[in-house]
């Protein structure tokens, strides 16, 4: 074994008898753009609502609840999918949050949150999980859609004009600490203090 790695590592680093070195470079270049056009596609098909919800986990928990909110069905007809609000839209914190999702698959094999009442058990730490990023990133998905400095305090209410011109203006909170369960039905919070 030890013999047949040593002798494919040799054949690696040797310069080639039947290819140019022009060709190889090439040959690498073009596959190099085949596998990043792969591994974006990939990426982009992880996106998807239709792969979000390919599970009944989420398909018959948080995106029943996500068709009775504002994000899912409004008079513009803008729609936020899974993905808008979980996934960051900038290429390396994409990245990271698809790494760290990676985890999630382990929870699906396992059947850690497969029945309804698991789900219900986990909810809390789910959200907490889920607020504790947004927070870190500073609502990151949130801002990628709603603009603060777009914002006009004119057509909102008297206390979300206050709270957004003061508390978010000065960075003292960032939009995951007033809107928790904009989305999705919030846990059982009692004796926590979060509510």
């Amino acid at each position: 074994m030890l013999k047949l790695l040593r002798r494919y590592w040799t054949v690696l680093w040797r310069p080639s008898r039947h290819f140019s070195f022009g060709f190889l470079t090439i040959g690498g270049f073009v596959a190099g753009i085949v596998f990043w056009g792969g591994f974006n596609t990939a990426m982009e098909a992880t996106n998807t609502e239709q792969f979000c919800t390919g599970c009944h986990e989420m398909r018959d928990n948080v995106y029943q609840e996500l068709q009775g909110t504002i994000h899912f069905t409004n008079r513009s007809g803008v729609r936020a999918l899974c993905s808008d609000c979980h996934v960051p839209h900038q290429w390396t914190a994409k990245i990271a949050r698809k790494m760290q999702a990676s985890k999630e698959v382990w929870g699906k094999i396992f059947g850690t949150i497969d029945t309804r009442e698991k789900f219900e058990a986990m909810r809390l730490q789910l959200a907490q999980n889920e607020w504790r990023r947004m927070k870190a990133n500073d609502s990151l998905e949130c801002r990628n859609c709603h603009g603060f400095a777009y914002m006009d305090f004119t057509r909102q209410s008297k206390r979300a004009a206050n709270a957004h011109a003061t508390d978010l203006a000065s960075g003292a909170k960032t939009c995951i600490d007033c809107h928790k369960g904009i989305a999705h039905r919030l846990p059982d919070m009692k004796g926590l203090g979060l509510q």
